[in-house]
């Protein structure tokens, strides 16, 4: 795990709180330096920070993204919906504000280990539209041959859809199959993914808005 925090109380608590949890924090205090340490070491998450003093937090997820689907939890002082909105566009998993519990973030983190370790139900390969195929196993989405990038937790919320074709879901029943019950966050985040979702799969999927209900892969 990588934690890019350039408060040295606050990198100094989570450290504590996260190493009593089981997990092995590797500290940066800078966007750079958080971004060497993800590239060297392949961790399962990454803390992040958005204000940071050289490439702020949001430009760090967005390299990120560029190589590698680690889940992000962003830490951070900025509690607008602006920010939140723009953490989750960029493919961060969860958001947490400052001042915070450190047994919160704890908590948080174990979620979305646990969601990491879970292994779906599903066949390994199955078509979500005419000519798009979901790779389960090697995590991929194929259009006509030519691989779409997701985050994972597009992926999660695609796959998720899929097994319930047909059904429309709510965004709380989203949130809790694809985020986890335990998630705190908006209900909004889901708007945010299916807009990705859409923009980046194209009119072929047949993802329908249910009004006054939620979702519906058709």
């Amino acid at each position: 795990m990588v934690v890019v925090e350039d408060d040295g109380d606050i990198a100094a608590l989570l450290d504590l709180y996260l190493r009593r949890a089981g997990f092995r924090p590797l500290l940066a205090t800078t966007g750079e330096r958080g971004l060497e340490l993800a590239a060297q070491h392949r961790p399962v998450l990454v803390i992040l920070d958005i204000g940071l003093p050289d490439i702020d937090g949001l430009e760090v997820c967005r390299r990120l993204r560029q190589r590698s689907d680690v889940p992000v939890l962003f830490l951070t002082a900025r509690d607008g919906e602006v920010d939140r909105v723009a953490g989750f566009e960029l493919g961060g998993d969860d958001y947490v504000v400052k001042p915070f519990s450190p047994r919160e973030v704890v908590a948080r983190v174990q979620a979305i280990a646990r969601r990491g370790r879970a292994t779906p139900e599903a066949p390994t390969t199955f078509a979500v539209a005419a000519g798009m195929q979901v790779d389960v196993a090697g995590r991929e989405v194929r259009r006509d041959g030519e691989i779409i990038a997701l985050t994972g937790r597009e992926f999660d919320l695609l796959t998720f859809l899929a097994h319930n074709r047909g059904i429309a879901l709510s965004r709380r029943q989203l949130l809790d199959g694809v985020w986890g019950s335990d998630f705190e966050g908006d209900e909004r985040t889901v708007d945010v993914h299916v807009r990705q979702l859409r923009r980046k799969l194209g009119p072929v999927l047949l993802l329908d808005t249910v009004w006054g209900i939620g979702y519906r892969l058709g």
